[in-house]
């Protein structure tokens, strides 16, 4: 069976760490952008959010932090699944960010296998979403054009 890549925002202040993760999940094959702040996240949404399928995000960053880039992301754009990390062994926030529409989070640092496996979930759930908008249009074009 063919893997397709899921599409993945590392955003987190800590770059040794994105350069490190996101070395990690290109040898396993998947595609990897990278960005060091909110504000940054936000941009490059903007301009290729249907090129992410999950952000890997950090709660606590200068400036703009995890929840509040977490909020834009819910707000500006829907199908992206966020996976929330925390490194300062404090659950509220990602908690608070899984009530925020999250798909889930980690702890820093994360055990590898158990954010694959959550990178698969959130893809997983990603693609579903989509796939029910899509039934969803196909229904409603037949239902405007009279077919059955």
């Amino acid at each position: 069976m063919i893997k397709i890549p899921t599409r993945i925002l590392i955003v987190d202040d800590e770059e040794d760490f994105v350069e490190m993760l996101s070395l990690r999940l290109q040898e396993t094959g998947e595609k990897v952008t990278q960005a060091y702040n909110g504000r940054e996240c936000l941009d490059i949404l903007g301009k290729e959010s249907d090129k992410i399928d999950v952000v890997i995000l950090d709660i606590r960053m200068p400036g703009m932090d995890g929840i509040q880039v977490l909020k834009e992301i819910r707000q500006r754009f829907p199908l992206v699944e966020v996976i929330m990390l925390t490194g300062h062994g404090t659950t509220e926030s990602a908690v608070e960010g899984m009530r925020l529409g999250a798909y889930d989070y980690l702890l820093k640092p994360a055990d590898f296998e158990e954010l694959s496996q959550k990178l698969e979930g959130a893809r997983k759930r990603r693609d579903e979403q989509v796939d029910r908008i899509r039934e969803a249009e196909a229904k409603l074009l037949v239902r405007r054009t009279g077919g059955t």
